[in-house]
This record gives structure tokens, C-alpha cells and sequence, in this order.
């Protein structure tokens, strides 16, 4: 652009952001009424021509403006001049409107009269432009009228009948094996087994309740729970018949889950390392450390033995003071019962003194009463003024209030009024045209001027591509995690065979080892108790016959 026609387009611009609020009531109610088929983003169209009919109509002059409206499509500019030149919309709502952001005074001296001015002759190029549409309305009326032809299409050849193929021979399927509708030997194995060790344990059982009758129940209820004691020669002996019991109950089989397999795993692991080590340090020369463990253990026990003492003198220390706190709670009672008789009788003589003198009270009260009647009769005439007084005042609040009332009221209806004329004022502000169409285009963007916007079309092809891709990322993820089970199951189930060996081994040992702790328990003594054990129960004893004696007192 050369620099005259720069200027003008800046111009324009600028006056169409300045005065945009003006323009949009006229725009809007041209939509609403005569514009309702005329799409939304020729909006900047109408707006544009407003400016240059209301601003520069006098600097263009007519001629240049009817080549700039003629230049443009002729219904649409037709249409809007007719209604943005009306002279009952210039007079009356378009005023109106924009008088609520400019002087009233100042819009009809410098917009509307000139608009008006200038009426009679943008009615002409009206006219002109109705003119046209008529012409070019008739000259589509009288065209010809298109004959449609047939087509020089090649016939089709026949088509060839298909030879049918062969219906293939399906194979013979082998039968259904006969070992599907059998249970299997591994079932009928552990039955056998089952059986087995049912019967050892009933003979182990039958041989403890010879020696400990008293515990019967408990071992049959044992037996029923499936525990056993096999390979068992040795009768175990009374004392130690808890520790064989509590030997069954560890030997009760348990179903593991994943953690507890793996962690019993890494258990016995790290037994098997450490025996290996021990081996390796006793090839190499280093001493055996059983018997230290032995005099260890020997010493943990004769310190969980003075432990026990000591909890057991605690224990009758507590009782003692019990028993101590009960007697003293007995002399309380006996010197509360001493304060209580004293309270009483001080209690009758305060009564006593207390009737005599309300007896005096009551006598000088009735003097009192007789003194007030005699003043009573004196004081009647002046309470006969007091209430004529009292009946004058009433009626002078009784006009105020009057008074008071009707100012109210008055005030009432002056804001019943301004509240009408605010109400007609709404209602005139709510009856004004709005847009209420609205046309949306799903292939255009949205015109912010941003890098990354797209349509709604373009929005979703996307959202499909994500979507395919999101698939494909769970098929692998769900490929993955099958695999890594996989892996998982064959290392819980070499895990269990692992421990299943170590647990026989455990078994061995610890059959040894209980029968080599019973022939050393045979030998054993039993401890003697200690001598702060028995002067405690002797103190806890006599404390209990004195508190007897003194209850039997109370």
C-alpha cells in the first residue's frame, strides 16, 4: 500500500476498536433481526461499513463510498444499509443506545443528524442495489435450461461363471484319551501315604496316653488334625510330655504363599552358607564352638531362672502392699465413723439455734407488716393522681406514634415507586435483540494466533493415534508381565523342592536332639526356691489373718 491508503486503513481500524461498543448494538440487532441467515464471521464486514457511514462519510464522499459498497456483495450490503439508514431506528433505539455511553446532546449533534443528512441520498444506492438483485434475479429466470445427455459408456462383457472349488476333507480327529476320565496316581499316592502316617501316629499316641492319662483329649484332637509323631522308639517320660506336644504342633503342615516360600528359601540359604563356612573353618584348624554354646546356654538358663525369682518376689511384694493398703483403708473407715458421731451432734445444737432465732425473725417481721398497712391507706390518694398522670402521657404517645406511622407509609410508597421504574428499566434493557445463533465450523481452528491450535477434526484424528498407540503399549506391557509370572512360578517351585529337602533334614536333627535333651533332663534336679520367695508368702499370710480379724471387728 502506498502511504494514503496506509493511513486510511489504520484509521479505520483504530475507529473501529474506539467505538467497537457503539457498533456492536447496531451489528448484534441486525443479526437478530434482518441478518438472521448471514453467517457470524462477517461480522468485521458490518462493522467496518458502520465506521465509514458514521465517521467518514463526509471526508470520502458519496461516490467513493458507493464504490467501496459496490465492490462488495450486493444482497448483504443492500440489506444492512437498509437497516443501518432507517430513520425510526436512528431516532429512537439506536439514540437510546448509544446515549448510555456518550452525552446524549453529543451523539444526536454529531452522529445521528449527519446519518440522517445523509439518508436520503444512501437511500438512492439503495436503490440502486435493489435494482440490481432484480436484474440478476430475472436474468436467472429467463436462462435455458440445461438437457441432459446420455453417456457413450462401453457395455459390459458377461462375466464368466466361477469354477466351484473343492470341498475339503476334514482329518480324523485321534479319540479322547481314556487317562482324562481317571484320577491320577499322584492323588492315590498321597492317599496311601496319608494312611500311613494316620496309623503311626495313632501307635505313637496310644503310648503317650499310657503315661499321661489326663491329657487324652488333647492328643486325640491332635490326631485329627493330621500331626504325627514317626520313627518315635522312646516313650517320652511326664515331665517332658509338653515339650513332645509342642514338638507336634511345629511339625503341623502349613500351605505357603509366594513371600513365605521365598523367604523360607533365603532362610535356608543362608543356613546351608553358614554350615559351610563352619565346615570349611574346622578343615582349616579352628576349634569347634559347641561347647562354648553349650556353657552359653547353661548360663542364659540360670539367668532366666533368677529372672523368674525376681518377677515372683515382685509379684508377692504387690499383694503385700496390698493387703497393707486394705488395712489402712479399714483404720480410715473407723476414724471417719469417730468424725461423723462429733458432726451429728454439732449439727443439733446449730438447729436448735437456728429455730430460735427465726422465731425472733418472725415476730419483728410482723411488727414490720403492721407498720406498712397503716401507710398504705395514707398513700392511696396519691396513687389515684399518679394514674391520671400515667393515662395523660399514654395519650400523648399515641399521637406521636400516629405521626411516626404516616411518615412510614409515606416513605413505604416512595420506594414502592423507584422500585417500578427500576423494574420498567430492566424489562426495556432485557427487550433489546440479541444473537442467538450461533454457527460453528468443526474444520476451522480457533484464530487465537497461537503455534500449536488445531480444529476439533484434527483434535480427534489425534486423539485416535493416541488412542492405537496407548493399545499397543498395554499388549507389550501385558506380554511382559506374563512372561515375568512365568519366571516367577518356576522359581517358587525349584524354592520348594529346596525346602522340602532342608525340612527332612531339619527333622533328622531335631529327633536327635530331643532324645539326647531327654536322657540328659533324667538326671536334672529340681531347683530349690528362693529364700526371699518364702519369708514374702510367710509376711502374706500373716497380713491376711490380721485383715481378717479386722473385718470381722468392722
Amino acid at each position: 500500500l502506498n502511504v494514503t491508503e496506509e493511513k486510511f486503513v489504520l484509521d479505520t481500524l483504530a475507529g473501529c476498536i474506539e467505538y467497537k461498543s457503539l457498533f456492536d448494538v447496531v451489528v448484534n440487532a441486525f443479526f437478530v433481526r434482518d441478518g438472521r441467515y448471514c453467517l457470524i464471521s462477517e461480522r468485521n464486514l458490518y462493522i467496518v461499513i458502520c465506521y465509514l457511514a458514521t465517521f467518514q462519510l463526509e471526508e470520502l464522499g458519496l461516490q467513493h463510498f458507493s464504490r467501496i459498497v459496490k465492490s462488495l456483495d450486493t444482497a448483504k450490503m443492500q440489506k444492512f444499509l437498509r437497516f443501518f439508514f432507517n430513520a425510526l431506528y436512528l431516532n429512537t433505539w439506536i439514540k437510546d443506545e448509544w446515549s448510555q455511553f456518550y452525552d446524549s446532546l453529543y451523539v444526536k449533534e454529531n452522529w445521528i443528524d449527519p446519518l440522517l443528512r445523509w439518508q436520503p441520498k444512501v437511500q438512492q444506492l439503495i436503490e440502486q442495489l435493489t435494482d440490481k438483485l432484480s436484474n440478476r434475479t430475472t436474468t436467472v429466470k429467463t436462462s435455458m435450461v440445461t438437457q441432459p445427455k446420455e453417456f457413450n459408456l462401453t457395455v459390459p462383457r458377461p462375466r464368466a461363471i466361477p469354477i466351484p472349488l473343492p470341498i475339503p476333507v476334514l482329518e480324523k480327529r485321534p479319540p479322547v484319551p481314556p487317562s482324562t476320565y481317571k484320577p491320577p496316581k499322584e492323588k492315590k499316592q498321597l492317599e496311601e501315604i496319608k494312611t500311613k502316617n494316620r496309623r503311626k501316629a495313632e501307635v505313637s499316641i496310644r503310648s503317650l496316653t499310657c503315661v499321661c492319662k489326663g491329657d487324652t483329649f488333647f492328643l486325640n484332637s491332635l490326631l485329627v488334625q493330621g500331626t504325627f509323631l514317626a520313627g518315635r522308639e522312646v516313650v517320652p517320660s511326664p515331665p517332658q510330655y509338653l515339650e513332645v506336644v509342642w514338638e507336634l504342633i511345629d511339625n503341623i503342615p502349613i500351605k505357603l504363599n509366594a513371600a513365605a516360600i521365598l523367604r523360607e528359601g533365603a532362610l535356608y540359604q543362608r543356613k546351608m552358607e553358614q554350615e559351610l563356612k563352619r565346615i570349611e573353618n574346622l578343615l582349616q584348624g579352628a576349634g569347634d564352638p559347641s561347647e562354648f554354646l553349650e556353657w552359653q546356654k547353661q548360663m542364659r538358663g540360670k539367668d532366666l531362672e533368677e529372672q523368674l525369682a525376681e518377677i515372683e518376689c515382685r509379684r508377692l511384694q504387690g499383694k503385700l502392699s496390698h493387703e497393707e493398703a486394705v488395712l489402712a483403708h479399714q483404720n480410715v473407715i473407723q476414724e471417719n465413723k469417730k468424725k461423723a458421731d462429733l458432726m451429728r451432734e454439732e449439727k443439733a445444737e446449730l438447729m436448735n439455734q437456728y429455730t430460735e432465732k427465726r422465731l425472733q425473725e418472725q415476730k419483728e417481721i410482723k411488727e414490720t407488716v403492721d407498720q406498712v398497712m397503716e401507710g398504705h391507706k395514707n398513700a392511696k390518694q396519691a396513687k389515684i393522681k399518679l394514674q391520671k398522670y400515667k393515662q395523660q402521657i399514654v395519650q400523648e404517645v399515641c399521637e406521636e406514634n400516629r405521626e411516626l406511622l404516616r411518615q412510614a407509609l409515606e416513605e413505604e410508597e416512595e420506594k414502592l415507586r423507584k422500585r417500578y421504574e427500576l423494574i420498567q428499566q430492566i424489562r426495556a434493557i432485557e427487550s433489546l435483540p440479541s444473537i442467538r445463533h450461533k454457527f460453528v465450523d468443526l474444520t476451522e481452528t480457533g484464530g487465537h494466533g497461537l503455534i500449536c491450535e488445531m480444529s476439533i477434526v484434527e483434535l480427534r484424528e489425534r486423539l485416535a493415534l493416541l488412542r492405537e498407540a496407548q493399545k499397543a503399549a498395554e499388549e507389550e506391557k501385558r506380554d511382559q508381565i506374563i512372561h515375568e509370572k512365568q519366571a516367577k512360578e518356576q522359581l517358587l517351585l525349584d524354592k520348594l523342592d529346596q525346602i522340602s529337602l532342608f525340612r527332612a533334614e531339619l527333622g533328622r536333627a531335631a529327633a536327635l536332639k530331643q532324645e539326647e535333651k531327654k536322657r540328659k533332663s533324667r538326671s536334672g534336679e529340681r531347683p530349690m526356691k528362693d529364700e526371699r520367695i518364702l519369708s514374702l508368702q510367710k509376711k502374706i499370710v500373716e497380713k491376711t489373718m490380721e485383715r481378717k480379724k479386722q473385718a470381722g471387728l468392722l
